[in-house]
């Protein structure tokens, strides 16, 4: 049973509680993410009363160091291996209209540092002109995330590609460079990141990645809440272990590609 403050110890709610108690199931409560703004909450009890202390996430040196290691290993095997698809990737950009094989986009990285944002170009050149426009007859001005299907701005080669996310590998060279970590928050606009509220900027705290569980849970197909949900719940609860798991599971991801377009 999971519910929001708002809704508990009212009559109704005790009387369903004890119901289920009864029928020997457990009982769960959670709070929104709102309810403690993005931090982390630790409960304890002093002479039987229950306190909930509430602190911002706090990443070791060794935990910091960890991170940093699965990093540089991972990026420097996927640009080597990748390099096999990459090569001819960058042919084909290049022959589509002769513009440039790269796309380079300011970001905000951790504690709000901007940043160059590398990738394969998948749509015409001078495509940000457009995005205004798009947005309005789309009903998306409003937006954090601005994406369409069927985007005209995305070029033949650059549906293939975005398709299986390899338009995202150069974002492996971000990742050396120590903007990026491999897993993390999506990397958000500067105007996106203007737009934060209190509870959402806590995912500044950490880099943002290639892959996160944004990644993994449907990405373009999750609307703001839910994807906020998961970029503040990553950052109370990361560990080098759930990276993995991201990772791996950023595989079955790639392979269905629900949400890339």
């Amino acid at each position: 049973m999971i519910t929001d403050l708002p809704q508990r110890f009212s009559d109704e709610f005790n009387a369903f509680v004890i119901e289920l108690e009864t029928a020997s199931l457990e009982v769960v409560l959670m709070t929104s993410p709102g309810d403690v703004s993005g931090h982390s909450i630790r409960m304890r009890s002093i002479q039987g009363t229950s306190l909930m202390t509430v602190t911002l996430p706090q990443y070791t040196p060794v935990m910091k160091f960890g991170k940093r290691v699965f990093d540089i290993v991972v990026s420097t095997g996927a640009i080597i291996i990748s390099s096999i698809v990459t090569i001819p990737v960058a042919v084909a950009i290049k022959m589509t209209d002769g513009g440039p094989v790269f796309y380079r986009q300011t970001r905000i990285g951790v504690n709000g540092k901007p940043f160059q944002m590398v990738k394969f170009r998948s749509m015409i050149v001078d495509a940000d002109k457009y995005k205004k426009d798009l947005a309005e007859k789309t009903g998306q001005e409003g937006r954090f995330i601005f994406k369409m299907k069927d985007d005209p701005r995305v070029t033949r080669v650059g549906k293939i590609i975005r398709k299986y996310s390899i338009d995202e590998i150069p974002q492996f060279l971000n990742v050396l460079k120590g903007d990026m970590s491999v897993v993390g928050p999506r990397p958000p606009l500067p105007e996106e990141y203007e737009r934060y509220t209190p509870l959402y900027a806590t995912r500044m705290l950490v880099k943002p990645g290639i892959t996160g569980p944004w990644q993994i849970s449907g990405r373009s197909d999750l609307s703001e809440a839910e994807s906020e949900a998961l970029d503040v719940t990553y950052v109370q609860e990361w560990s080098i272990f759930g990276d993995f798991l991201i990772m791996v599971r950023t595989v079955g991801a790639v392979i269905r590609h629900k949400g890339a377009y």
